[in-house]
């Protein structure tokens, strides 16, 4: 069966969009930034401790793994992972302080940067290594 093409730009679009819904619901201030290559997606505020994250937003419709390259990664950010699957059925969140990932590549990369000398033209994170991280909202409490 064929799969029916989606937008790449709706889908990131969706899952910025669902991810400010959940930090509104949360009690947290959240503003999504538009324009192209952008290299924050969302800012997001706790006034409970008066403090400030910038947070990188990366959707996929169905589970597989997350193109993102290492030397993109910033430790300061705050990465949400989004699998938004079809319409009737609900999406996974997984919330990933940036320092987590740098200080282990290896485990969230898998094989991606395991050899230098022949490195991956498409370097993604892991589906697995984020499960520890599902619905891990509270490090904006952090």
């Amino acid at each position: 069966m064929k799969r029916e093409y989606r937008d790449q730009q709706l889908t990131g679009m969706a899952g910025e969009f669902l991810t400010v819904g959940k930090l509104f619901k949360r009690g947290y201030q959240a503003s999504i930034t538009f324009g192209n290559a952008k290299a924050i997606d969302v800012f997001v505020h706790n006034p409970r401790i008066d403090k400030s994250y910038n947070v990188q937003v990366k959707t996929l419709r169905h589970k597989n793994c997350f193109p993102i390259k290492k030397e993109s990664l910033k430790s300061e950010y705050m990465y949400v992972f989004i699998l938004l699957y079809e319409f009737d059925q609900l999406e996974e969140y997984f919330i990933v302080p940036g320092s987590d990932i740098i200080q282990d590549i290896d485990k969230f990369f898998g094989s991606t940067y395991r050899n230098p000398a022949k490195p991956s033209s498409m370097p993604a994170i892991n589906y697995g290594p984020l499960a520890p991280y599902k619905d891990n909202w509270q490090v904006f409490d952090k």
